[in-house]
């Protein structure tokens, strides 16, 4: 097993809430999740059952519809596992809980009674259908779970020590020198193209072939496509996924859906979004019109830009024309030697890298009124009670016109400001240039 952040926060919650709370980790299909909680249950505790919910039989299934006799249930339960259950020294992993939204109704009554602690994992959580005709249990404790961050990715291909190192030089503001960017840059890109999906990575290590990775990861997003189907049999939702690398391409100041879905109504269109979002396949970045420490209050919801939630997905998807991606086409990206504009496939990098750090995606347009021209912030955090406004460029050019615009109009909420780019660490007057291998420490 790859060597998850997530463990950690595991290890508080079971040390905090003591069985008070259930935790429920959420996240897309195939990032890990049943992999790490069984880890957890092996080292944490006296025994463990894991209930898989996508292969349970209806007897197990059944058992969660009354929860009225929770003796009979545990006693079901350890002989059809054949699991001795020890009292304040187990844990119950309910595997893919929205297959079976009783199970996580019982949750409630399961917490209470405080026999054993409970893992959830689940994705398309809050889809109307595994939700409807069940109380929500206030007992849960949700957790995001992600791809693997690039620190993660350089633990598992065996590198403990740049991940610290860069961090360093990031806190001193301290440039690698050109050789070492250009090296650290192609890391970075590698992370790009592979992505943090676990069997993708494991692909990777095992074969060193980028046709292996890639085949592995058009697997994992034919199964995004028939979970997208079975949420949306029209095929809208996968059309919409599908449009993400084009949308990004045109460099518009927004997600253009009415183009994908044309005629389709406004409210249909931010239900999709929505369900997009749930699926945790894909990160919505939203515009606000008055950027500030509380871009929640102020976002735009029919204004957005989707991004995917694994970059080497977003690699595949952008040639999903072809049967494979071939392995030239991933040697020219990882040389950063494509003729194309890769603009987008780096904006994509820096909202993966942001999410993983716990950041929400906010952008920001500014018209010109004298030029007509529309000025984009890529990317705006709050921190310290002000905004960080980020540019991001495939490029190494210094120019930052939009950072400049948007200083002008906001200059007393900034905090700093950053360019990132590829270029080694630098900085121009006020504004602080980065390269991309540098955002997770943003």
């Amino acid at each position: 097993m790859f060597k998850r952040k997530i463990y950690n926060k595991m290890l508080e919650w079971k040390r905090d809430s003591d069985g008070r709370t259930a935790l429920l980790i959420e996240g897309a299909r195939r990032i890990g999740k049943s992999t790490v909680v069984e880890e957890f249950a092996k080292n944490e505790y006296e025994s463990y059952i894991l209930i898989d919910f996508a292969k349970v039989s209806k007897e197990i299934r059944s058992l969660f519809e009354d929860v009225f006799d929770l003796n009979y249930l545990f006693l079901q339960l350890q002989l059809q596992y054949k699991v001795d259950l020890q009292e304040r020294k187990s844990v119950i992993i309910f595997d893919e809980v929205q297959l079976c939204p009783m199970a996580r109704q019982a949750i409630k009554a399961l917490v209470e009674d405080h026999r054993y602690d409970y893992i959830e994992t689940g994705s398309l959580i809050s889809i109307k259908k595994n939700v409807k005709d069940i109380l929500i249990p206030s007992e849960e404790r949700k957790i995001s779970m992600y791809p693997m961050d690039y620190e993660e990715f350089l633990w598992a291909v065996g590198d403990e020590t740049t991940f610290p190192l860069l961090k360093k030089c990031f806190e001193m503001n301290q440039g690698l020198g050109d050789a070492m960017n250009r090296k650290q840059l192609r890391q970075f890109r590698l992370y790009m193209l592979v992505g943090g999906m676990p069997q993708a990575v494991a692909a990777y290590i095992e074969t060193n072939n980028f046709r292996k990775v890639d085949e592995v990861k058009r697997d994992i997003l034919n199964l995004y496509e028939a979970d997208f189907a079975k949420i949306d049999p029209t095929g809208r939702l996968s059309m919409l996924f599908d449009a993400i690398p084009a949308q990004l391409n045109k460099n518009a100041s927004r997600f253009q859906a009415s183009a994908v879905l044309d005629g389709e109504k406004t409210d249909k269109i931010l239900e999709f979004i929505a369900e997009l979002k749930d699926s945790k396949t894909v990160l919505v970045s939203y515009n606000v019109n008055d950027p500030n420490a509380g871009m929640s209050n102020t976002k735009d919801l029919s204004r957005y830009k989707l991004f995917l939630s694994d970059t080497g997905l977003f690699v595949t998807l952008m040639f999903k024309d072809k049967d494979f991606t071939e392995n030239e086409l991933y040697q020219k990206l990882l040389s950063d030697k494509l003729s194309v504009n890769l603009g987008y496939l780096y904006e994509n990098a820096v909202a993966q890298c942001l999410v993983s750090g716990g950041n929400g995606l906010f952008y920001h347009t500014i018209m010109n009124e004298k030029s007509k021209h529309n000025y984009e912030i890529d990317f705006i955090l709050a921190k310290k009670n002000k905004i960080v406004p980020l540019e991001v460029k495939s490029s190494g050019y210094k120019t930052h016109r939009s950072l400049d615009v948007f200083a002008e109009k906001f200059s007393d909420r900034i905090w700093k400001r950053y360019l990132v780019y590829t270029k080694d660490m630098s900085k121009d007057q006020d504004v602080f240039c980065i390269p991309v291998y540098m955002v997770p420490f943003l």
